[in-house]
């Protein structure tokens, strides 16, 4: 992005340090899924002696994830991981944090992409087609995520 007198300059995150901060996220995740996903299943099986059904459980992990994703990033930009990696979500035309519209647009995105990142061609898309090196959710959500050196890390 380039600098304007209105805008500081940012840098684009590496693709290695997005590759590491989703590692991390996915540890984190793991607490998350825990308390919003599998406690109230494990309390509804105790008490009514049935799970609800897996469509319904699909939904449920999606919608949780959902509202972990989006207010993070619509309240500072950043999830739990991304703030350990000073990296922030911004909109890629204005460098501003993105509208609700977009996070939902890219989380929606995020899954499939996701998922053809951690198979490969999403990968290779990411570091030998994108000119700036964006995921594709990213590259259609008109979102980026910068490198934000002078955001305070944990250890500042």
């Amino acid at each position: 992005m380039d600098p304007t007198p209105e805008r500081p300059a940012v840098y684009l995150a590496t693709v290695r340090r997005r590759l590491a901060s989703m590692l991390y996220e996915s540890l984190l995740l793991l607490g998350i899924i825990a308390a919003g996903f599998m406690l109230p299943l494990i309390i509804i099986g105790m008490i009514w002696h049935t799970t609800p059904p897996g469509g319904v459980e699909v939904l449920h992990l999606f919608v949780l994830l959902g509202v972990y994703f989006i207010w993070l990033w619509r309240r500072n930009g950043q999830t739990l991981a991304m703030q350990t990696w000073q990296l922030q979500l911004v909109d890629s035309r204005s460098g501003t944090p993105p509208t609700l519209r977009r996070c939902l647009l890219r989380y929606a995105l995020a899954w499939p992409s996701t998922l053809l990142t951690l198979c490969g061609p999403g990968l290779l898309w990411t570091v030998f087609v994108d000119r700036d090196r964006l995921f594709l959710h990213d590259r259609l959500a008109g979102t980026c995520i910068v490198h934000n050196q002078h955001r305070p890390s944990a250890s500042e």
